[in-house]
């Protein structure tokens, strides 16, 4: 059964185009080509990183955000209560104003008061700021560095300069070491982020972030299997341009740097929308869709490839509208950047930080509501080519 299941996955004539087969593929002495049990080195790759990366954050990253007087201070625990946790971990947001009063009956308790613990209680299991913050800068780091080494690498080849070598003597493209190395690398990330998941702590997009890991490795993998990585180099370095000036951004907004946080946002919302509005569909699309079917026409793979870049490039769209709305409102009311957007990439989490509207009616005295300004990265990640729209721009 197992190989009948082997021989329909790995079928030649979805994978590869006419008259190809898998054995024309097979490493000999003077070429060598990718393979699908390549990617085994990816898992034990992405364990190393996830290491270097808990090392990273221990003792570079934290004291960093301490010499930035960023302290892990955490909320305000709300107080025990077993009735309260019960319905707290049965429902995935606040009470109904039905089930409140019928909670204000039960405990005896005030309206207000429940609503509070349902506050403290929610903010206690985010991450504190210097969490966040090191984090964010372990992200700006790889993302830094992963991009630099593409520009580098792509700089050197062909295909970066003209797009149609992309698909000359396509599938017999040799594989190169440094092709290698970058796509383990990115792909050994997106495997480390899904392995740190599930040892962070967990936030409200657990699951559409999970859902983005195995999106993104899916494409990824699909990419080196049927050796259009070539293109696949293309699409990622593409895809880094930006997250290195988002994760600056929110870290000079968690070091409390407002107009340096505001000026990063606005240069990576530039080079966000110029990326993936501009020259992903001018010179990714056009490439992928016109001048490969020209070159070497279509066959099943092409098309389920072809369809992610376009379902890609719509969410693109999507993403780009939220940039450019939070910018606008920024600036026609000339205030810093306030924005609510759960953007998904290369780490992808949300940092669902929320800032309490109201005190405490039991600390704070005559019930008396104290205002605070929201975070502007309240449910921020790194883009990396894949956004969720899980939160919406909020008004000011």
């Amino acid at each position: 059964m197992a190989a009948g299941f082997s021989a329909w996955f790995w079928n030649e004539r979805f994978w590869l185009p006419h008259n190809v087969t898998w054995a024309d593929l097979k490493n000999t002495e003077g070429a060598e080509y990718p393979q699908a049990s390549d990617l085994y080195l990816a898992f034990p790759v992405a364990l190393a990183i996830f290491l270097v990366r808990l090392l990273f954050e221990r003792f570079i990253a934290k004291p960093c955000a301490l010499r930035l007087q960023i302290q892990a201070a955490r909320p305000r625990k709300a107080h025990p209560n077993a009735i309260l946790e019960k319905v707290f971990t049965s429902i995935t947001k606040s009470p109904d104003e039905r089930r409140l009063e019928g909670l204000s009956k039960q405990l005896d308790w005030d309206v207000r008061k429940i609503q509070s613990w349902f506050r403290h209680r929610r903010n206690q299991d985010k991450p504190s700021t210097l969490t966040k913050f090191s984090e964010s800068m372990w992200r700006l780091v790889f993302y830094f560095y992963i991009f630099s080494y593409g520009v580098r690498f792509l700089s050197k080849v062909p295909w970066f300069w003209d797009t149609r070598h992309c698909w000359y003597n396509y599938p017999y493209q040799q594989l190169t070491v440094d092709m290698y190395y970058y796509y383990t690398v990115e792909l050994s990330f997106y495997w480390s982020l899904m392995f740190s998941q599930f040892t962070d702590i967990k936030r409200k997009d657990f699951f559409v972030m999970l859902l983005h890991h195995f999106a993104t490795v899916g494409l990824i993998t699909f990419s080196y299997v049927n050796n259009m990585l070539r293109v696949g180099t293309l699409v990622m370095c593409l895809h880094d341009a930006s997250d290195s000036l988002l994760e600056a951004a929110k870290l000079a907004n968690y070091a409390k740097y407002q107009r340096i946080c505001d000026s990063l946002f606005m240069a990576f919302g530039f080079v966000f929308v110029s990326t993936r509005l501009g020259i992903y569909p001018v010179w990714i699309l056009k490439t992928t869709l016109f001048e490969s079917w020209e070159i070497i026409g279509p066959y099943p793979s092409w098309w389920v490839f072809n369809t992610l870049l376009i379902v890609l490039q719509i969410l693109h769209g999507i993403w780009s509208y939220l940039i450019i709305r939070i910018a606008y409102k920024s600036i026609m009311k000339g205030k810093s950047v306030k924005w609510d957007l759960c953007l998904v990439s290369k780490d992808d989490r949300s940092d669902i930080e929320s800032s309490s509207e109201d005190d405490d009616p039991m600390t704070n005295g005559g019930g008396h509501t104290r205002r605070h300004r929201h975070s502007p990265y309240k449910g921020t990640n790194g883009t990396n080519g894949h956004l969720s729209p899980g939160a919406w721009a909020e008004e000011h």
